[in-house]
């Protein structure tokens, strides 16, 4: 099993930026794929940025151009740039990552860090 830990967030104004990270531990070498998905209150939990098994990556398009996630080799940690936020991007941000085998990926999930974007 791997747990996940988020931190990094806060309240920041319009335009400015954080940096998110994901500490991972146990069973890393069992981490398939990982990324960052974010809810906002009434909302559903959204993808945000993610790596796939071979390294791609995939953003949202409310987020292109302004978020950067990278790693750690091996899976250890997971990060987010997040440059030129805006009100919208105000939720929490939960780190993810699938373990296990390509036939049988389990979900596990960080308690998540809030990110506030007001003026």
């Amino acid at each position: 099993q791997v747990q996940l830990v988020e931190s990094g967030g806060g309240l920041v104004q319009p335009g400015g930026s954080l940096r998110l990270s994901c500490a991972a531990s146990g069973a890393t070498y069992s981490i398939y794929a990982m990324g960052w998905y974010r809810q906002a209150p009434g909302q559903e939990r959204e993808m945000v940025a993610t790596f796939t098994h071979d390294l791609n990556t995939n953003y949202a398009d409310s987020v292109k151009g302004r978020f950067t996630i990278s790693r750690e080799h091996a899976w250890n940690a997971l990060y987010l740039q997040m440059d030129n936020l805006q009100p919208e991007d105000t939720a929490v941000y939960f780190c993810n990552a699938w373990t296990g085998p390509a036939s049988y990926l389990v979900a596990s999930w960080g308690r998540g860090t809030q990110v506030t974007v007001s003026s």
